[in-house]
């Protein structure tokens, strides 16, 4: 495939696709590819709501915890762009806190909340666009100064002169 590149695009193609790859190298794994299981610590508790004996009896509520601060698959910059995006989300020790008890089961509760995490924390580390500002166009210029125009001459025709 490389060198199918190589041969079609030339030598420079090749080479930003390769700097490109060692960038991303260096930022690090996307989320979805990295190991959190040895982070993330897991409780169980009884759900709350209807379910009948099912909820009384079987603890399906599954509480993710992960500790961004101590975290040692996180580079300080993803744990300080955590901190930052997810301020609200984040408790007093540094830990991200996710619950789900939608399902009845504890295993699709677990596979459900790992799932939200991953999506969370690839959320927050997706490098945002920069907003490129554009200039209003010429139509949107004239409505704006029609709008205006019409604006003032309603006022002046609610205004009411002393005739002295």
């Amino acid at each position: 495939m490389r060198n199918k590149n190589l041969k079609r695009y030339g030598f420079g193609y090749y080479l930003l696709y390769l700097l490109k790859r060692k960038r991303d190298a260096v930022m690090g794994q996307p989320v979805h590819h990295r190991d959190f299981s040895k982070e993330i610590r897991y409780t169980a508790t009884r759900s709350s709501g209807a379910g009948g004996q099912n909820v009384n009896k079987v603890s399906t509520r599954i509480e993710l915890r992960f500790s961004v601060v101590n975290s040692l698959i996180l580079s300080d910059e993803e744990k300080a762009l955590l901190l930052k995006k997810l301020t609200s989300r984040i408790n007093a020790d540094g830990e991200l806190v996710l619950s789900a008890q939608t399902e009845r089961s504890q295993h699709r509760n677990k596979q459900q909340v790992l799932e939200r995490f991953i999506r969370l924390l690839a959320d927050a580390l997706k490098e945002e666009k920069p907003r490129i500002p554009t200039k209003p166009t010429k139509t949107s210029r004239i409505r704006r100064m029609t709008h205006k125009l019409r604006h003032s001459q309603k006022k002046q025709l609610r205004r009411f002169d002393n005739i002295d």
